[in-house]
């Protein structure tokens, strides 16, 4: 069995009093899609800031293809493999659409020309390239989230991590992004999805779901298994998760 691309052993961290991660450890295969659930304030913006090195873990070890990261910089962590997506899309809005991506294609490409050419196809893939002249700062929620997916992807990363992706869309929307994300593991990239909620998407997509609850592990496995745990379903819904039906946690809101 391969080694697996990132792991995270026993990670904590604390702001002042209050852990907003408490020994949570996790794995992540090539080519995986990882879902961590959890409402609002679990933890799981913080485990995306420490991977991505924007913070340090107060303890605890982070490690990318069998090397410790918890010390690197952010760019050498995206230059590694690593990228990633924020809660809120802040675009360069004057810049137009191809230009945001091909910001994120310079760390890989020599030339400008090269990164624009670049860019439009990572735009093709996600459904942006008829708008890839328009100002970033004209597009709609869902056509910012698809940018800073875009973005990105940019970065050729071996690892994705998407923070609240779907947040905002509409139902049909959050089906689209589904599919997309389903759809990286055609490219060989592995995905982790931080998701307040949407569960019918998250068990569709996912081939393994972690629950945070006020920064604790308390489960880790397959979609079924999770569906079956009864201590997820009393943490967040009050009930059974069987069946995927349903659509939001009771702890919390985005």
């Amino acid at each position: 069995m391969s080694a697996p691309l990132l792991e995270i052993e026993n990670v904590s961290r604390a702001f002042g009093g209050v852990r907003a991660l408490d020994g949570v450890s996790l794995r992540v295969n090539q080519g995986e899609i990882l879902c961590i659930i959890g409402p609002n304030g679990a933890g799981k913006t913080t485990l995306f800031n420490i991977i991505s090195g924007v913070m340090r873990p107060s303890s605890g070890d982070v490690r990318f293809q069998g090397e410790s990261i918890v010390r690197w910089p952010p760019q050498r962590i995206a230059a590694a493999g690593i990228a990633r997506t924020y809660q809120i899309a802040r675009p360069f809005v004057r810049l137009c659409v191809r230009d945001n991506v091909a910001v994120g294609a310079l760390v890989r490409e020599r030339t400008l020309e090269r990164a624009r050419c670049a860019a439009q196809e990572i735009l093709e893939s996600v459904g942006l390239a008829a708008l890839a002249d328009r100002p970033a700062g004209t597009l709609t929620l869902t056509q910012r989230k698809r940018l800073e997916v875009a973005r990105a992807l940019a970065l050729r990363p071996k690892l994705l991590l998407l923070d609240e992706v779907m947040a905002g869309l509409t139902p049909t929307e959050i089906d689209a992004m589904g599919d997309f994300i389903e759809q990286l593991q055609e490219r060989g990239i592995a995905a982790i999805g931080g998701v307040e909620h949407v569960m019918r998407v998250v068990m569709r997509i996912s081939h393994r779901i972690v629950v945070l609850d006020f920064g604790k592990k308390i489960a880790d496995g397959t979609p079924a298994e999770i569906a079956a745990d009864p201590r997820v379903g009393e943490a967040y819904f009050g009930t059974s998760l069987d069946g995927a039906g349903a659509s939001s946690p009771t702890k919390g809101q985005s």
